[in-house]
């Protein structure tokens, strides 16, 4: 892990601000949405990106009723529900 040397104080309501750097070389906009991950005493957040809710693959991503599922998940599902695959 590196060190940016920036310190930011958390407010009353639990915020913090990121420095329009990182924001600008980490490519993070207003309205991105960031997740959240606890490691230890560490806590790190990354850009979101959706991915297959079944594999978590981001590769060929389809958009199933305001999910993403990968094309691979979906030709095992057809495979496993006894369809066959013409690919």
């Amino acid at each position: 892990m590196k060190s940016t040397g920036i310190v930011r104080k958390v407010d009353e309501l639990g915020r913090i601000v990121l420095p329009i750097e990182l924001r600008r070389n980490l490519d993070i906009n207003e309205k991105d949405a960031l997740e959240i991950f606890v490691d230890n005493e560490k806590i790190i957040l990354k850009k979101y990106e959706p991915a297959d809710i079944f594999s978590g693959s981001m590769d060929e991503l389809i958009d199933y009723k305001g999910k993403k599922v990968s094309k691979a998940s979906i030709i095992d599902m057809a495979r496993v529900a006894g369809l066959k695959i013409n690919e």
